[in-house]
């Protein structure tokens, strides 16, 4: 005997519990690259940091990122694009108040004419949209962000998928 709970125990539930409560907490946030059929990148302005952002949000406790993407375009934009493939994930470090954060984008597909004329803020967390040529899109962003996003388009044009670490790939696209 190795003093060691045995599965199936209340020993050891109390044995997994305990090291649940001391793993690492991740904040986690997921944000999508949406497309209008002109190919220009839609951002978002929210009221609560400065400039322009790509859509989405925090993920919330026990959700997974492709439902916050979701919840986040209806609850902003009134939109529910489908959300395809993952074009990358981030990690950014601490910084400020914030402790690191996992930030995963999603590909959120090319919106119709007619969808993209109807994209509007929903929420007091927005000021505004609009749709931005992909160059102008990775400009209009803080520049951490931008790089994440220059990332994630040609990580869509190349149907890749990404790993990056404070918005830059550590050996290139991730295998």
């Amino acid at each position: 005997m190795t003093g060691q709970p045995q599965p199936g125990t209340a020993e050891w539930q109390a044995y997994l519990a305990e090291g649940n409560a001391r793993q690492a907490r991740k904040r986690v946030a997921a944000g999508v690259i949406l497309r209008d059929e002109g190919g220009r990148v839609l951002l978002v302005n929210p009221t609560y940091k400065e400039g322009w952002d790509l859509p989405g949000g925090m993920v919330e406790a026990n959700e997974s990122p492709r439902d916050a993407a979701r919840r986040e375009l209806f609850e902003e934009l009134g939109i529910h694009p489908e959300l395809r493939r993952v074009l990358l994930m981030d990690w950014d470090p601490p910084h400020g108040p914030w402790d690191d954060q996992i930030v995963v984008i999603f590909d959120g597909g090319t919106l119709s004419s007619a969808e993209a004329a109807g994209v509007h803020p929903c929420d007091h967390e927005l000021s505004a949209c609009a749709f931005f040529p992909p160059d102008d899109a990775v400009t209009a962003v803080r520049p951490r962000i931008g790089e994440r996003v220059a990332q994630a388009l040609e990580a869509l044009t190349k149907g890749e998928t990404r790993y990056l670490e404070s918005g830059y790939p550590l050996e290139g696209p991730a295998a």
